[in-house]
């Protein structure tokens, strides 16, 4: 079934994905005019509005106006936003949420349980075409409501769907999952200037050597395996440093961070 385009789409919460979602709503073939923000910061509201030409408008007005809403806020903040916007929804109104541990459960109980709900968790490359989200469907979602959540969520990037049970996991897998590849980055910089290179050198090689090998993944047809035994001589230098890692256990490390994140999910619903 075809997506059903909603006439009036708010955006609540206009911060960095907001605005991300705002460019994607547009790419995927919105017209600006049929969206909403609501923002009250007087300068980003402006910002907003200049650039893409979207309206900015009040909180109830908005909500009543709109068929389709993006929940755009920080999880400590979902609770407050859905109690001021419960009595202003009519009942067919599609909320989408992007707030990490917060359930398709706990935004129906708020709003009541009439109301389709998508559920997303998505990741900072949002920010440039290079996404990757996972959305889960409420019960009461139709066809058409669900391809216009893929329809613009594509324009992000990447998107899959999965079952609810399983966002958490989704969370610690890509919703945070920018965040251990920077941590790492700065590291092998830090690493690099410790052994004599400038900061300027040690961070462009590393960068570019990251873009690259992400490439080569993404379109070898290899897996990481493979990729990763191809660059390794035996008794060579890749080796001595993947035994470095084998030494110090970093598939636990890494098992042991991402379980921190869902578990944290987790505690967020």
């Amino acid at each position: 079934m075809e997506a059903e385009l909603p006439k009036r789409i708010a955006v609540l919460g206009a911060g960095v994905m907001g605005e991300a979602l705002i460019s994607a709503l547009i790419s995927s073939g919105v017209k600006p005019a049929s969206i909403s923000i609501t923002e009250k910061r007087g300068d980003r509201a402006a910002y907003l509005v200049e650039k893409y030409g979207v309206e900015n408008l009040e909180l109830s007005e908005n909500v009543r106006a709109c068929q389709a809403i993006l929940l755009v806020v920080k999880p400590q903040d979902m609770l407050d936003l859905l109690i001021a916007i419960a009595p202003k929804l009519s009942p067919g109104a599609l909320l989408i949420s992007f707030a990490a541990g917060k359930s398709i459960e706990f935004i129906a109980a708020q709003v009541g349980s009439v109301n389709p709900i998508v559920r997303v968790m998505p990741n900072t490359p949002a920010l440039i075409g290079e996404g990757m989200a996972a959305i889960s469907l409420g019960p009461n979602v139709s066809p058409g409501q669900r391809g216009f959540v893929l329809d613009f969520l594509a324009a992000t990037g990447k998107v899959v769907e999965v079952d609810e049970n399983l966002q958490d996991a989704v969370t610690a897998v890509s919703g945070s999952g920018p965040a251990y590849f920077f941590a790492f980055v700065e590291a092998m910089i830090s690493a690099g200037e410790e052994m004599g290179l400038s900061r300027e050198v040690a961070t462009e090689l590393t960068v570019q050597t990251f873009v690259g090998a992400a490439q080569l993944l993404a379109k070898s047809g290899k897996s990481a395996k493979a990729l990763r035994e191809n660059v390794t001589s035996p008794n060579g230098t890749t080796a001595a440093a993947l035994q470095s890692f084998a030494d110090a256990d970093l598939p636990k490390i890494v098992s042991q961070a991402m379980r921190a994140a869902r578990d944290r999910s987790q505690e967020l619903a």
